[in-house]
């Protein structure tokens, strides 16, 4: 389905008409150009390849002119996004499915140079929205996992290890999936049937009901659920 990239950007409240206080967290996302388009009789799918932000050109590096430090964008994204009609690549491309909508909805037609905005959105609807959380490193067991840890009295040094993980004579190894220290977080996540709550067409705002995976200033992509 159809969707925008976005931009994080913290949690607020709204109020509705009942006077009920909903927690919201709201996503910024400029006009996304479309930068590519893929059609079913060539790749047997339809979808588009959308873009978000913009990345810092070259210098030219001429006498007594220095390039100035960081990165820039390579020659091959320039050209790509000079066929959009952009004068900068896009800090992020992701690519969108446009013919997966549930039932005998015909499939939306967008060709390169358009643009998607917010207002694709509607207050009421539902949507799903995929995000990267947040990235907490490598984490015990307790951290990681939730659990209840050993007693912290009467000799015990085992507080906040995992015990056993499994017996020594039969399967005499360690079973897959076992739950145990490591990386905690950073990683996808999509959550579905989330409310809009607000859209502020003129500020490229979307307001989602609840919370959303990722740090503030994280990329997300809301997409239309059928």
């Amino acid at each position: 389905m159809i969707g925008v990239i976005g931009r994080k950007l913290g949690m607020t409240q709204l109020f509705n008409a009942q006077g009920q206080q909903i927690p919201c967290t709201v996503v910024e996302a400029t006009p996304n150009p479309v930068t590519k388009v893929t059609r079913k009789e060539t790749a047997g799918y339809d979808a588009v390849e959308l873009g978000f932000g913009a990345q810092r050109l070259a210098r030219a590096n001429g006498k007594g002119e220095r390039t100035p430090k960081g990165n820039r964008a390579p020659k091959a994204e320039v050209g790509h996004a000079a066929k959009a009609g952009l004068d900068a690549p896009p800090a992020i491309l992701r690519s969108f499915r446009i013919d997966d909508a549930p039932g005998k909805q015909e499939t939306p037609t967008y060709n390169v140079g358009d643009t998607i905005s917010v207002g694709i959105f509607e207050a009421g609807e539902k949507v799903k929205v995929t995000g990267t959380s947040k990235g907490r490193g490598f984490q015990g067991v307790v951290k990681r996992h939730g659990f209840h840890g050993g007693p912290n009295t009467h000799g015990n040094t085992k507080h906040r290890k995992p015990g056993s993980i499994g017996a020594g004579t039969n399967p005499s190894r360690v079973i897959k999936g076992k739950k145990m220290p490591g990386q905690y977080g950073n990683v996808r996540h999509t959550e579905i049937g989330i409310r809009v709550e607000k859209i502020d067409a003129e500020r490229n705002l979307i307001y989602l009901r609840g919370s959303v995976a990722g740090p503030t200033n994280g990329i997300v992509l809301v997409r239309k659920q059928g």
